[in-house]
C-alpha cells in the first residue's frame, strides 16, 4: 500500500486558457483542491515553492489555511528552498501552521533548484559565509532548522521579563512536538540522500535528479532510494523513514483527456543541464488508459522502492478536472497495482 498525493506548483498566469488568472485564485484554489482531495480519499496535498515567479511562494499560510480546512489529509511542501529562509523564523511558522493542523504537516525542504532571478536569495537578506556556495548555505540553513526543532532552549531569558518565564533558556514558540520526524529532505544526488538520512531526514525524489550513470531516471532514482536507506540504517535511526517519489501521470478516460494529454506525451526522459556543469535527467510522463498506465507504472523501479507517491497536477485547469484526474488514479489505476 502506497499514500498518494498531489504535488501542485500553484502556477497563475492572466490568460484566457487558465482557470488561476491570479495569484489570488492560486491560492484559494490550492485550500478547495486539498478539501477535494481529501473527499476523494487522496492520502497528502503538497505544494511547490518558487520565489520572483508565478507560482505559490509563502507556503506557511497556505499550510495553516489548509490545515484548518482540512481535518485528515497530510499537508506538506515538496520542496521549500532553503537558501532563502530564516531557519528560526520558519522554525515558529512551522510550529504554528503543525498545530493548527493537528500534527499533519510534512515539511519538504532543499537546497534549491535554478530560480528565475540570479541569486535571488541575496534579496532575503542571506549570504554564503566564507568558503560556501549557496548550495551549502542551503543545507547550513537546514541544519539550523532541524536543530531548533528540537525544541531545547538556547536563548538566556531577560530577568525583568514583560512575562513571567519557565526556568532555563527558551525555545522558539510555538512548539509542535513530532514535526522533527516528518521533514524531508529533496533530493538530487546519491551524497545528498546519503547525508539527509544521516540527519534523520524523510527523502523526496523528483521528476529531476543529477545524471549519475547514464540510466534511466527511475532505475537512478531505486538506486538512490537504496543508498538513502542503507544510510539511514548505518546511521542508527530507530524510526522507519518514509520515501516519496514524484511523478507526471495522467489516466486517459475521456475527450478532455485525450485532448490535454493524450497526443504528444513525453514517453521518454531527457538529459538537460541545470547549470553549466550539472547533467540532469528529467523524468518521463505517463498517459494512457488505465490498462496501458497500469503495466507502463509497474515497470517504474522507483515508485516500488517508495512509500508515498506525488501526483504532480496541472493546476492551471481548475479544481474540478484536477479532482477528475487523482480521482481516476484512484479509482482505475491504483486498485489493479496495489497501491491503494
Amino acid at each position: 500500500m502506497k499514500k498518494i498525493g498531489f504535488l501542485s506548483f500553484g502556477h497563475w498566469t492572466p490568460s484566457p486558457q487558465s482557470r488561476t488568472q491570479s495569484a489570488a485564485d492560486a491560492l484559494l484554489q490550492s485550500i478547495d483542491l486539498a478539501v477535494e482531495a481529501e473527499r476523494l480519499g487522496m492520502d497528502g496535498a503538497y505544494f511547490r515553492v518558487h520565489h520572483f515567479a508565478r507560482q505559490l511562494a509563502s507556503p506557511f499560510p497556505l499550510l495553516a489555511a489548509v490545515g484548518a480546512k482540512t481535518r485528515s489529509i497530510e499537508i506538506g511542501t515538496a520542496v521549500i528552498d532553503m537558501r532563502y529562509e530564516n531557519p528560526h523564523y520558519m522554525a515558529e511558522d512551522a510550529g504554528a501552521a503543525d498545530l493548527i493542523a493537528g500534527g499533519r504537516l510534512q515539511l519538504g525542504i532543499s537546497r534549491g533548484s535554478p530560480e528565475q532571478v540570479i541569486d535571488g536569495w541575496r534579496y532575503f537578506g542571506h549570504r554564503p559565509i566564507e568558503g560556501e556556495d549557496d548550495a551549502d548555505m542551503g543545507r547550513r540553513h537546514a541544519e539550523e532548522f532541524l536543530d531548533l526543532l528540537r525544541g531545547k532552549g538556547f536563548a538566556r531569558p531577560n530577568p525583568r521579563p514583560m512575562f513571567t518565564n519557565p526556568p532555563g533558556l527558551l525555545r522558539l514558540e510555538p512548539y509542535s512536538a513530532g514535526l522533527r520526524d516528518r521533514i524531508w529532505w529533496g533530493s538530487a544526488s546519491n551524497a545528498t540522500a546519503a547525508w539527509a538520512a544521516k540527519l534523520g531526514m524523510n527523502l523526496q525524489t523528483s521528476t529531476l535528479k543529477f545524471d549519475e550513470s547514464g540510466e534511466p531516471l527511475h532505475i537512478q532514482q531505486a538506486a538512490q532510494i537504496r543508498a538513502f536507506r542503507a544510510a539511514w540504517k548505518e546511521a542508527g535511526h530507530t524510526r522507519t523513514p518514509r520515501i516519496s517519489v514524484s511523478r507526471s501521470i495522467f489516466a486517459l478516460l475521456d475527450d478532455r483527456d485525450r485532448v490535454y494529454f493524450g497526443r504528444g506525451s513525453q514517453e521518454e526522459d531527457k538529459i538537460g543541464f541545470l547549470d553549466e556543469n550539472t547533467r540532469a535527467i528529467f523524468g518521463r510522463s505517463y498517459a494512457a488508459e488505465p490498462d496501458i498506465l497500469i503495466e507502463q507504472l509497474r515497470k517504474d523501479e522507483a515508485i516500488a522502492e517508495a512509500d508515498t507517491l506525488l501526483l504532480t497536477i496541472p493546476n492551471q485547469l481548475g479544481v474540478a478536472y484536477n479532482a477528475h484526474v487523482m480521482e481516476a488514479i484512484l479509482t482505475s489505476v491504483a486498485p489493479a497495482i496495489g497501491w491503494h
